[in-house]
């Protein structure tokens, strides 16, 4: 029988994450062999994990991450549970490290399958499903790239990313303020070419029927449901959004404020729930 020691113990807590009870029962059971704890844990995870597979996970940390030269970010949501796990400090701490590895990788899956501290992503959830005991997943994952992109997260709970056409004085003040209307306001688009157009053929249905129930005559039907879809795009796309700071202007109006050849090339949104 092999000798525990705490600072054995506490080296497998460095590594996994695990309760030092987890951790010590996991060492004893492999004999003081430290991958092998490492495969206990991790199939406990997965014993977990396979149990609560029906669980909803709508709660977590949303979070931002930019590269160094300000051209490339990500924003995921690690989702759990409950909020209590989810504004946990080693929870959010492990939200953040993830984030900041899935800058490297352009999609959800090559991030997942990417190595973790010797394990991969896809692993390292299961296992701390297993630590926690509940429901872990990467919900969301979106990437963005351009001239200068620049974050904004509310609460934990919404994270967003916004390109702008040029890194400019001002660019990152004019990225952090777009990126917060694209939180505040949920755009389904960042201009009139973004919306699909099953979307808008649908608005004009709509607006029609609305019309013709007021008593609008037909012939007058096109015309005011266009000026009903400019409504749409003005409320629902991001450049033409009234700016959140100051309603006299846009968001196209507020960057070309900050310059006036810049503009927003595009933007990400995850949110929880």
């Amino acid at each position: 029988m092999a000798t525990i020691t705490a600072a054995d113990v506490n080296k497998l807590r460095q590594v996994t994450g695990a309760g030092m009870m987890d951790c010590k029962k996991a060492l004893v059971e492999a004999d003081g062999d430290f991958d092998k704890a490492i495969e206990i844990l991790r199939k406990k995870g997965q014993k977990v994990a396979a149990n609560r597979s029906d669980r909803e996970s709508t709660e977590g940390a949303a979070i931002a991450a930019v590269n160094a030269d300000k051209t490339a970010g990500v924003v995921i949501t690690l989702n759990c549970e409950t909020d209590f796990v989810g504004k946990n400090e080693g929870f959010v701490k492990l939200a953040t490290d993830l984030a900041n590895q899935a800058l490297n990788y352009t999609d959800k899956d090559s991030f997942l399958a990417s190595d973790f501290n010797g394990m991969t992503v896809a692993e390292k959830l299961i296992e701390q499903t297993g630590v926690i005991g509940e429901k872990i997943e990467i919900g969301s994952f979106e990437r963005l790239e351009g001239a200068f992109v620049g974050s904004y997260v509310h609460s934990g709970k919404i994270a967003t990313l916004v390109a702008l056409s040029a890194n400019v004085a001002g660019a990152e003040e004019a990225a952090k303020n777009v990126a917060m209307q694209a939180a505040a306001m949920n755009p389904i688009a960042l201009d009139e070419a973004g919306v699909d157009a099953s979307i808008i053929e649908k608005e004009v249905e709509i607006a029609k029927e609305q019309l013709r129930a007021e008593g609008k005559p037909e012939a007058m039907l096109d015309n005011i449901a266009k000026g009903k879809i400019q409504r749409f795009y003005k409320d629902n796309t991001l450049v033409n959004q009234d700016y959140i700071k100051d309603g006299s202007m846009n968001v196209a109006s507020y960057v070309k404020s900050v310059d006036a050849g810049l503009t927003v090339t595009g933007f990400k949104r995850v949110a929880l729930g």
